[in-house]
C-alpha cells in the first residue's frame, strides 16, 4: 500500500516529537552543578548532601556558583518545551517533553543514570508549560523557604500545591496529570530529605557543610 501525504506528515511529526524528547533528555542529563563546582576544585558528589543541585552548590561552593547552577538547571527544563510550543505539538507532547527533561536530570546518562532531584528543571518546564501556575508555585516556594529555612520542604510544599494551581488557572486535565506525575517524581527523589525533616537532621538554607 502506498503511503499517503497524511501518513508522511504523521510520520514526520512523530519523528519530530521523538527528537524533541530525546534532545530534552540529553540536555537534562548535563550535570551543570557538578561541572560548575568542579571548576572550583570541588566534587559535589563527595561533599554535603552529595547532590548535584543548586542547594548543595550553595552550601559547598558559594552563592554565585549556586545561582549559575539554578539558572542552568531551569534552562534545561525550558528550552525544548519552548521548542515544542513553537512547533505546536500540543499540551500532551509538551508535557512528555518536559518530563523527559526532568528524568534526564534525575537519571543522567553522563552520571551512570544518577543525578539530581529535579526541582529546578521541573520549574523550568512549568515556566513554559503553565506560566501562571508556575508563578504561584515560585511564590509558594520562596515564602515557604523564607519561613521554614528548608529548601527541600519549600520545594515539597510548592509541588504538592502545583496541580491545584494548574487546575484553578488552566482547567486542563492533561496539564494537571503532568503536574501530579512530576510531583510524585519530586517526592520520590526527596524521600531521604523527608526522613531527615521528620527526625530533625535536615540542613537549613545557607547552613555550611562540615
Amino acid at each position: 500500500m502506498m503511503a499517503t501525504g497524511t501518513d508522511i506528515i504523521d510520520l514526520f511529526r512523530s519523528l519530530q516529537w521523538l527528537g524533541l524528547c530525546v534532545a530534552a533528555f540529553l540536555t537534562g542529563s548535563i550535570p551543570f552543578g557538578l561541572l560548575i563546582a568542579r571548576a572550583k576544585g570541588i566534587d559535589l558528589r563527595a561533599v554535603g548532601s552529595r547532590n548535584i543541585g543548586a542547594t548543595n552548590v550553595l552550601r559547598s561552593v558559594g552563592k554565585l556558583p549556586a545561582l549559575f547552577t539554578l539558572l542552568a538547571d531551569i534552562f534545561k527544563g525550558t528550552i525544548f518545551v519552548a521548542f515544542g510550543r513553537y512547533l505546536v505539538v500540543g499540551v500532551t507532547v509538551e508535557g512528555v517533553i518536559g518530563l523527559c527533561a526532568i528524568l534526564g536530570h534525575i537519571f543522567s546518562i553522563f552520571l551512570a543514570f544518577k543525578g539530581g532531584k529535579g526541582v529546578a528543571t521541573a520549574l523550568g518546564v512549568f515556566l513554559i508549560y503553565t506560566p501562571l501556575a508556575w508563578g504561584l508555585a515560585i511564590v509558594t516556594w520562596l515564602v515557604s523557604a523564607f519561613v521554614t529555612r528548608y529548601s527541600s520542604l519549600a520545594a515539597l510544599i510548592a509541588f504538592v500545591l502545583l496541580p491545584l494551581y494548574i487546575y484553578i488557572l488552566d482547567r486542563s486535565i492533561v496539564k494537571v496529570i503532568v503536574g501530579v506525575v512530576v510531583t510524585l517524581v519530586i517526592f520520590f527523589k526527596h524521600r531521604d530529605n523527608i526522613r531527615r525533616l521528620l527526625n530533625g537532621t535536615e540542613k537549613k538554607i545557607g547552613q555550611k557543610t562540615i
